[in-house]
């Protein structure tokens, strides 16, 4: 049996990462040179890896099921990333944006990954800087800040609302230099089906080529997997259709410790849901919610007229409006954390004053925003006497230098005005802090695989803050593993090429082939997407923004049920040897009929209540999360033994030495 071992550096936490990287082991450039690794997701994390590692001069193999690096969903990030510059000049630091993180969590966190984290948050935006990417600025054109939930500082990086897009280019840019230097092999349009361990080292991976469907061998030293989290287990997220987490999920098959999969986050700024048909969500930027207030009317009877289309949200008096997170969280505000802000809004929606026709909205109203930046604007100008005209739509200018094509695409989808129409939002499943198992070194329970950004759960504990997302993503490629990595691969200088005619490749491209060839011959009679519907709509009613005994248990019955079904009666046509995006998407619902079970047997395991893990039987008096630390303060990694029922608990006890275990509030 695989025994957890952290692999943290003794000494001061502050010395850490500095001391670590004094006596780590090294590999010359010249033995660099003779060294594959291969790098699966190039989006934020596996993009500047994979760059990083080539850079160094490592020969690297990049794998994207996209047709491009760019079309990752890090594109899709809109509002910032975090960094402790303290440009602000408001009190940030190292320790307050270790210490904002810790506690953001839950106090579910590994403090020295959180601390390192921290370290080199400011390192990335130089870098950034270096690579071109069009950060905002302020008047005198220094980088400007923003503040994101769950801080009292400003120190979120932005470029408007495309943050994730133009931090991806500063990437994909550096990806290409390498590309065109012949470090970097790039696959497009390939997808990762299992790893080849041998020797029980991690030693290449088994891909098809989505264009041919032709099954390829590709070995290398060492396999880092990059491939974002497991939100699409609920259908319906903010995540592309396409996220997935087959690599993932095929790691943790092999030997590699899924860790804390229950810990997933529930956005509140989203678009909310308005039909059966749809197939994703869109977000709406948590930066909103710097200047966006967000109300339910006071009254139920307003309410119901709201719902029935009787009644317009601008027709309701300030006197008869309820700010809910202010009136709730008075030292934070509309700023609270994301699971805070979540819980809030379905408590509010549940009680009857949602706002759209579901009953499944809440406003995210910016009239007092615009107001307060039009009089400013209008004193800047010397326009003493300006009229309430000209003040709202100098108000409007700046609301839209700042969030300009968030308003746009919210327009476009709910056609409405959000500059004269309040935004209306509900929470929506976004982002996973649970994932695979890493030690310090960002390594698996198998030698030689790697996990890194969002596909690990190493940093977020039980519930991430806005905009640190891109902060560890580009923490783990630019800055840790390049390090990290070095130490392990030092031992292989004298390896030389790692064959694929060997019997262990012989033995999982045979499987592989096995499970596609049951696909494509299965004669079943409903769509792969009518089980992901199906698993999706159980994940989310039981396993969702709140959890109970009872519905848990229902659920990982119901998840077993929904698997077995699917093993019979999936029916995928086309055919393997060509473009079959069903065939695709069947291998990926058969992955994620299996982690859901886990996903519930973690929450039915975990009797507490921590960030985006609600459990309703363990709550306080005003209805806040309440933690368990005497039995609960550790890391859930799972061992796969051949059926989700029949995981292992590994238990990795969490330490604070450095950060006062304490309840979490925001008020």
């Amino acid at each position: 049996m695989t025994t957890l071992n952290s692999r943290v550096p003794e000494g001061p936490i502050k010395d850490k990462w500095t001391i670590y990287k004094d006596k780590i082991n090294l590999v010359n450039p010249a033995n660099k040179r003779n060294i594959d690794i291969i790098v699966v997701g190039t989006g934020l994390a596996g993009g500047s890896a994979a760059a990083t590692l080539a850079e160094l001069g490592y020969n690297v193999k990049a794998f994207a099921y996209q047709d491009s690096p760019r079309r990752a969903h890090s594109i899709a990030a809109q509002g910032g990333i975090n960094a402790a510059k303290n440009y602000m000049g408001d009190g940030d630091s190292n320790y307050r944006l270790f210490y904002d993180t810790v506690k953001g969590g839950d106090y579910r966190s590994r403090e020295a990954n959180v601390h390192r984290l921290a370290e080199v948050s400011g390192a990335i935006i130089d870098q950034c800087v270096a690579q071109g990417v069009p950060f905002a600025r302020d008047y005198g054109g220094l980088l400007d800040n923003r503040s994101f939930g769950g801080v009292l500082v400003s120190r979120t990086f932005y470029a408007k609302g495309q943050t994730g897009q133009q931090l991806l280019l500063g990437c994909y840019s550096a990806m290409n230099r390498q590309i065109a230097r012949g470090k970097i092999d790039m696959f497009n349009r390939h997808e990762m089906l299992d790893v080849v361990k041998v020797d029980g080292k991690a030693r290449g991976i088994i891909a098809r080529n989505l264009i041919t469907g032709e099954i390829e061998r590709h070995s290398a030293h060492a396999v880092v997997i990059a491939t974002g989290g497991y939100g699409n287990v609920y259908f319906l997220s903010t995540n592309a259709m396409g996220s997935n987490a087959t690599a993932a999920w095929k790691i943790h098959k092999k030997g590699a410790y899924f860790a804390n999969p229950c810990f997933t986050q529930i956005h509140p700024t989203c678009i909310p849901r308005s039909g059966d048909y749809q197939s994703k969500l869109t977000l709406m930027s948590e930066s909103l919610r710097n200047d966006g207030r967000i109300w339910v009317p006071a009254k139920i009877e307003d309410a119901k007229a709201i719902q029935q289309g009787k009644l317009k949200p601008t027709a309701i008096a300030e006197e008869n409006r309820d700010y809910f997170l202010e009136r709730r969280y008075p030292a934070f505000g509309n700023l609270v954390p994301r699971d805070v802000a979540s819980r809030a809004a379905k408590e509010r929606c549940d009680a009857g004053h949602g706002v759209n026709a579901t009953g499944e909205a809440v406003y995210l109203d910016f009239a007092a925003a615009i107001h307060r930046y039009g009089s400013q604007q209008a004193k800047i100008k010397g326009m003493s006497d300006a009229s309430k005209e000209e003040i709202t739509k100098l108000g409007e200018a700046v609301i839209e230098e700042k969030y300009g094509n968030l308003f746009q695409m919210y327009e476009k989808i709910i056609d409405e005005n959000p500059y004269k129409t309040p935004m209306m939002i509900y929470p929506a499943t976004h982002y996973t802090m649970g994932g695979v198992w890493v030690d310090y070194n960002l390594m698996t329970t198998v030698p030689g695989l790697y996990c890194i950004g969002e596909a690990n759960f190493s940093d977020h504990g039980a519930n991430r803050l806005g905009a640190s997302a891109l902060m560890q993503g580009l923490a783990d490629g630019y800055f840790v593993l390049p390090y990290t990595i070095g130490d392990y691969l030092a031992d292989d200088i004298r390896t030389g090429k790692i064959p694929t005619d060997s019997p262990e490749f012989d033995e999982v491209e045979k499987s592989v082939k096995d499970q596609l060839e049951f696909f494509v011959n299965n004669k079943g009679t409903h769509s792969v997407d009518y089980f992901h519907k199906k698993l999706g709509q159980v994940m989310w009613d039981k396993v969702g923004m709140a959890r109970n005994e009872k519905g848990l248990k229902e659920a990982i019955k119901e998840i077993q049920d929904i698997r077995e079904d699917f093993w019979k009666n999936v029916k995928v046509p086309g055919d393997l040897n060509e473009m079959n995006p069903e065939l695709e998407k069947a291998g990926r619902v058969a992955d994620f009929l299996e982690l859901g079970e886990l996903f519930a047997k973690d929450a039915l395991e975990r009797e507490e209540s921590c960030g985006g893990h609600f459990r309703e039987e363990h709550v306080t008096e005003d209805g806040e999360a309440k933690r368990d630390d005497k039995n609960f303060a550790y890391v859930a990694a799972w061992e796969y033994t051949g059926k989700p029922s029949e995981a292992i608990l590994h238990k990795e006890q969490l330490e604070f030495k450095d950060i006062e275990l304490k309840t979490r509030s925001y008020k």
